[in-house]
């Protein structure tokens, strides 16, 4: 029994799981510090804990079996359909349809439907590895991606659909397809852009364009909550002005403070030194998982590690940047930071598969090493 419990305990990426716990406490401790009827700290607390349930049991989990194509697909088909009915029947919420009301929670589809993405692009780059540098294979990925895109973006929901589009432009820069493919992809996206921009959009649509794009440029409307952001964090300072001291935030000036601007409520209260060390564990986090990416024994869980560090990637640049008022404001958490369940125990989730994967990759090299032996 001991010796089940040891075994068990031995099993995770303890490094990887305090990382990401790290982060959820600090999110925690700053919701803590808001005004006594938002539960929010009550409730974060839970999604904690249950995170903390999900990784260690994805962790003892072998899922090698994703490799299979059938199953890969299943996922990606049933991910499509969940979007697809929560673009129809889902509850709104400022202004998007992106949740299911399910009573005791609200579940956003958006979130696990990034990792079925990299699940799916890990799979079909991992089949195709040897002729990878034909064109068709960013177009075909490319397909995949853009069902998802659309699903999400008709919501809408920018910023994942934004998250999305990073995904696909992180693993195809690692899977080998030729770059000269890429550039040119790219290359007639923006010319069909510029194409539009000088000869479609009204004057009223590039307004919205510029006013999306830069919002700080109308701080009495549209970039109200861009400035009130960049308030907080330049009134944090060096050191911050203290747990529970956060007036932006406390004073509810800093709206959707516990999601969208949990960053800047973090540096108000922590100063400029606390956001150093939010940038650390990020980079410390993202340079585990490509550790457990360099020791993969296949491609495929080479592939997903690389997808999942882009999602956290992604995130952190897309919310910070707008916390900042450097890019525009598009909702988009800040993994393990933010309140919220979907993303948090799906975050915890793709960690504890990437610790499976190292878990499983060490046992088959030694098994390999026994049979060599014998």
């Amino acid at each position: 029994m001991m010796r089940t419990i040891t075994n068990i305990l031995r099993t995770p990426d303890w490094w990887l799981f305090g990382g990401a716990l790290l982060l959820s406490l600090f999110g925690l401790v700053t919701m803590s510090s808001f005004v006594a009827e938002d539960n929010y700290f009550s409730r974060q607390l839970v999604w904690i804990i249950l995170a903390t349930c999900v990784y260690v049991g994805a962790s003892l989990v072998d899922w090698r079996f994703l490799r299979s194509t059938k199953v890969s697909v299943a996922i990606f088909i049933v991910m499509a359909i969940l979007l697809g009915l929560v673009a129809t029947i889902g509850t709104i919420s400022q202004g998007a349809q992106s949740w299911f009301n399910l009573g005791f929670f609200n579940f956003q589809p958006a979130d696990p439907a990034k990792i079925a993405l990299v699940i799916i692009l890990a799979k079909y780059f991992t089949r195709r590895h040897a002729e990878i540098g034909h064109v068709r294979h960013i177009l075909v990925s490319g397909f995949y991606t853009f069902i998802f895109f659309l699903l999400i973006f008709i919501q809408p929901d920018f910023g994942s659909a934004i998250i999305i589009g990073f995904i696909w432009f992180v693993m195809i820069l690692v899977s080998g397809i030729s770059k000269r493919h890429l550039a040119f992809v790219i290359g007639t996206g923006v010319i069909a852009f510029g194409a539009l921009w000088l000869f479609v959009f009204q004057p009223y649509q590039k307004a919205r364009i510029v006013s999306f794009i830069h919002p700080l440029a109308d701080i009495r409307g549209s970039g109200y909550n861009a400035y009130q952001s960049t308030v907080a964090v330049g009134s944090g300072e060096l050191f911050g002005k203290g747990i529970g001291f956060g007036t932006q935030s406390k004073l509810k000036f800093l709206p959707e403070y516990q999601t969208d601007f949990i960053f800047a409520a973090f540096s108000e209260e922590w100063g400029f030194v606390g956001g150093i060390i939010i940038l650390v564990i990020f980079s410390f986090l993202v340079a585990r998982i490509m550790y457990h990416a360099s020791r993969a024994p296949s491609n495929f869980e080479t592939l997903f590690c690389v997808g999942f560090a882009g999602v956290i990637v992604a995130h952190s640049i897309v919310h910070i940047g707008m916390n900042i008022g450097l890019l525009p404001v598009t909702g988009v958490p800040l993994p393990y930071m933010s309140y919220g369940g979907s993303h948090l125990l799906t975050e915890f989730l793709a960690l504890g598969i990437i610790s499976s994967f190292s878990r499983f990759s060490v046992k088959s090299r030694v098994a390999t090493m026994e049979v060599d032996l014998l």
